[in-house]
């Protein structure tokens, strides 16, 4: 008997994906899930995790995409959305609606997040931002 899917089965381990500096921000480090390749890019799943303390942020931005969630999984990071600053620490989840105006300005050493998106080459617009964004949070390792 034989079975077409829409979509293919994957097992990513840890030791089969590195983390690499080759994302959508310098200075975050992005670790493929394998999700993309198995959906035909309908959805990318990836790890992203800080690589340098923040200094400018991401910008203002939007992105041009179906569905986007964010889950914190170690650390966290401030993020603004529209005019209102929040706080996504470890266990949180986030899902930023379509198109919706955001700013991550701040983050902790050791964060951490698992990021999905559909569709996988989503695009990220700059835009004009609502309002100022606060200061950002010194890294210890940083003043030293």
């Amino acid at each position: 008997m034989s079975t077409e899917f829409a979509t293919q089965f994957s097992h990513v381990r840890p030791q089969d994906t590195s983390y690499v500096d080759q994302g959508l921000r310098d200075f975050f480090l992005y670790r493929d899930l394998g999700i993309a390749q198995a959906t035909d890019g309908k959805v990318l799943a990836q790890l992203v995790k800080a690589n340098h303390a923040p200094e400018q942020g991401t910008g203002w931005h939007r992105h041009e995409a179906d569905f986007h969630i964010v889950i914190m999984l170690k650390g966290w990071a401030r993020f603004m959305y529209g005019d209102k600053e929040t706080l996504v620490a470890a266990g949180d989840c986030v899902h930023q609606a379509p198109g919706i105006v955001h700013y991550l300005f701040d983050y902790s050493e050791d964060m951490e997040y698992l990021e999905i998106v559909s569709p996988a080459d989503f695009k990220s617009l700059e835009v004009e931002g609502p309002c100022d964004v606060p200061a950002v949070t010194p890294w210890k390792s940083v003043e030293a």
